[in-house]
């Protein structure tokens, strides 16, 4: 007669109103969602990732601006044999150049780099919200299933009292000659299963702090209680509308295929020249008395003529590319598509679970009072009256699991149409600003300028 529904997965049963005057405080949803995004060690490893491809970005714009180079060297063994003040030897010599480029016209090449760029760190966002999103849903399924086991242990409580008054109530009946010794042992049977169900779901309940620390980064600071489910959309149709227009893994498919479409037109130009402006001075000094200073300034033109069949080869991968991020898109829609219908339909079969459920409850409740007070009568047995208190305990835990499962099913929508954020919930935090460090990188600073050390002093912060 033990609880084995304490296997089960899922959280509070709203039929079963037990004392918590004994609560200090409750730890809610709300906040315990707060601390997830806070402390997630995922959300930063990804948010590193996107800084990372904002470098991308600043990279690739460097390629629009002048460089500026130089060359020292020392060397020997130097002939010159029309200058009669060096002569021919052996002689020491050193020199030391500088020179500055700047591209003038290569048909958009570069220009078409920065924007591949750009396009994968819009890609990059997406992917960062989807990290969000699961790490809010993995928040949201600690916290419920650590409510689910907290409910379990007051249930356990709450079986162990009923048949400790059960046991009572037989051993007195057995005093007085109206039960046997058998009634007695199956309700001291009762009894003894009842506290051995009490330790397992205390058990279980210390595991799932455990589950709730690393999920939500704490243990919980009193007991755990659900607000109301979440608003969802009225329809399927609507939910997949909403998702179809912002769910992350969509627009990063989008995104994706805008980056291979924009390097697919890159490598197109690849045969086109490119158009230079080139400068260098430079100064050499030799180990006897002559010196010298140069400079110059000129154009340059610069193209292939033959790579061994490069180029065409990475057309042709450019081209395959385009080809795969455009089925990867189709397939993400379908993905989300059927991820959203899978969603909608473990949402009306909680609710409707719950509600049978409820009434189940209450259908045992009333059987159990009644063969209790039949047994009084002598019109039961102990047998009887166990089994039905069984029946009701059972029936309890089972609103206990469809109540999660409503919860969990409810959240599991909302992340299927790309809506389980942060923002979205509007949680006490402080969000993630991907603009703050690409605004500060899109100008590339130079490495020793004051902007330069500014972002250099962001970077070291973020990784605090």
């Amino acid at each position: 007669m033990g609880l084995k529904f304490l296997k089960r997965g899922a959280a509070i049963a709203a039929t079963i109103v037990l004392a918590s005057s004994t609560v200090v405080r409750a730890e809610s949803l709300p906040s315990a969602l707060a601390a997830a995004y806070n402390n997630s060690g995922l959300l930063e490893q990804n948010r590193a990732v996107l800084r990372a491809a904002d470098e991308d970005v600043a990279q690739a714009m460097a390629s629009l601006r002048p460089t500026l180079s130089y060359i020292a060297r020392t060397y020997g063994d130097y002939f010159d044999a029309q200058n009669p003040a060096i002569g021919q030897g052996s002689v020491l010599s050193g020199d030391i150049f500088i020179s500055a480029q700047v591209i003038l016209f290569d048909f958009g090449r570069n220009q078409l780099s920065v924007e591949a760029a750009k396009e994968a760190v819009l890609a990059t966002r997406q992917g960062l919200i989807s990290v969000e999103q699961q790490v809010l849903y993995d928040a949201v399924s600690a916290y419920m299933g650590l409510h689910r086991d907290q409910e379990f242990v007051r249930l356990a409580r709450s079986n162990l009292a009923v048949l400790t008054q059960e046991l009572q109530a037989t051993q007195d009946r057995f005093d007085v000659g109206e039960v046997t010794r058998t009634d007695v042992s199956l309700a001291q049977a009762s009894l003894e299963s009842s506290r051995s169900d009490l330790v397992e779901a205390q058990g279980q309940e210390a595991i799932s702090r455990e589950v709730y620390r690393t999920a939500i980064g704490k243990y919980p600071t009193g007991y755990v209680e659900p607000p109301r489910a979440p608003t969802t959309p009225s329809s399927l149709e609507a939910a997949r509308q909403v998702a179809l227009r912002t769910h992350p893994d969509i627009l990063a498919a989008q995104k994706f295929v805008r980056v291979a479409e924009i390097n697919e037109q890159a490598a197109r130009l690849a045969y086109r020249p490119t158009l230079s402006a080139t400068a260098r001075a430079g100064y050499t000094a030799y180990s006897q008395t002559f010196n010298r200073s140069d400079a110059s300034v000129g154009l340059e033109l610069s193209g292939p003529i033959y790579q061994g069949g490069r180029i065409p080869s990475v057309q042709r991968q450019a081209l395959a590319n385009v080809q795969g991020q455009r089925a990867n898109l189709h397939q993400a829609r379908l993905y989300v598509d059927e991820n959203v219908g899978r969603a909608w339909s473990i949402l009306l079969v909680s609710r409707a679970s719950l509600e049978a459920l409820k009434a189940q409850v209450v259908a045992a409740t009333d059987a159990f009072e009644g063969v209790r007070e039949e047994a009084r009568l002598g019109a039961r047995t102990t047998l009887d009256v166990l089994n039905s208190e069984q029946n009701l305990l059972d029936a309890r835990a089972r609103v206990i699991d469809a109540t999660t499962n409503q919860y969990l099913a409810a959240y599991g929508l909302l992340a299927s149409m790309g809506l389980l954020t942060a923002e979205n919930l509007n949680l006490n935090v402080q969000t993630y600003d991907p603009e703050t460090y690409y605004r500060a990188v899109e100008n590339a600073p130079a490495a020793f300028s004051q902007q330069g050390r500014a972002l250099d002093r962001v970077l070291k912060s973020l990784s605090k």
